[in-house]
């Protein structure tokens, strides 16, 4: 995560966090563990559409503030049940005060819960010492949500099992992506719950290969097995997809189990070109954005975004 600081002392060390959104580039289920959870293939990116958190140290209790698209401020939200898995995890007898601006939209397919998540992770790894190495960070993540271990991560990856197995994908290209959010949210669990797994079909590993190395020629192969439970419910995410292409995207696909839709541009010019003119048929928010950079030189041992002492 970027644009971070940290200040003072450790009763009143501050930090400050920008955490991204996510897109999956193909999404094929290929299994039921006996414990319920579906087995996939998919490439996740992280995209430059943002969250905002910021960590005061206290020595009283965990709390939470937010502003922004609504969430909820009990313990099911992944920031407060990330900040209680660390303190029980490390024995820490401290607190925290936590602060959410919200801007990425909430039951999207955008993973924005399980960003905040590994971003509370790391902050507070930060500013009590360090004392859970990466390996220990990633376990609590992935009790946490199965895409949570992927922004501890925090670059493309391949992600396999129910998301814990990743590979990172080095030099990701500097796409820009159309992301279009319709006025309704959907549960993950539902489309779960929904889906016809005898139905999906073959595997993206070799496809995934291919698209490391060269993306636009196997754009063509986008494929997501939850969009068609999704979009039998809201057939406009067809629509959308159709609408995308036809503003000149390399593919579109749903992203996650929706319901947002997202087209791969290869311009900044030609994505900002076809926002404006989705903007105008009123179908949803409505975002052009380019894959988020990780910075050079940091540790993926640990997960982090660079931190910025000041």
């Amino acid at each position: 995560m970027k644009d971070t600081c940290v200040s003072g002392n450790a009763g009143d060390v501050l930090l400050r966090l920008r955490t991204p959104a996510k897109v999956n580039m193909g999404l094929k289920v290929t299994g039921i563990r006996p414990d319920g959870y579906h087995e996939l293939v998919t490439v996740m990116v992280p995209v430059a559409l943002y969250d905002r958190l910021m960590f005061k140290a206290s020595d009283g209790e965990i709390s939470m503030t937010a502003d922004g698209y609504f969430v909820p401020l009990g313990m099911d939200n992944l920031v407060l049940r990330a900040a209680e898995a660390f303190f029980s995890s490390t024995g820490i007898a401290r607190g925290v005060s936590i602060h959410l601006e919200k801007g990425i939209p909430v039951a999207a397919g955008l993973g924005g819960g399980s960003s905040d998540a590994a971003a509370t992770l790391m902050a507070l790894n930060r500013i009590f010492g360090n004392p859970l190495d990466g390996s220990a960070l990633r376990e609590i993540a992935l009790k946490l949500g199965a895409d949570v271990p992927f922004f501890l991560l925090g670059r493309p990856a391949l992600a396999k099992g129910v998301g814990e197995l990743l590979e990172p994908i080095y030099d990701w290209p500097l796409l820009w992506y159309v992301i279009v959010v319709p006025p309704f949210q959907v549960s993950t669990a539902w489309v779960y719950q929904n889906l016809k797994f005898s139905l999906t079909s073959g595997n993206l590993d070799s496809n995934i290969t291919a698209f490391n190395a060269t993306p636009f020629e196997v754009a063509g192969f986008f494929t997501n097995d939850l969009e068609a439970v999704t979009a039998a419910r809201f057939p406009v995410i067809t629509r959308i997809k159709e609408l995308l292409e036809d503003a000149g995207a390399e593919g579109a696909l749903m992203s996650g189990s929706g319901p947002s839709v997202y087209g791969v541009f290869r311009t900044e010019t030609k994505a900002l070109e076809a926002q404006a003119g989705l903007m105008s048929m009123k179908l949803g928010q409505v975002f052009a954005v380019p894959v988020e950079n990780k910075v050079d030189g940091e540790s993926e041992a640990t997960g982090g975004w660079g931190v910025v002492k000041r």
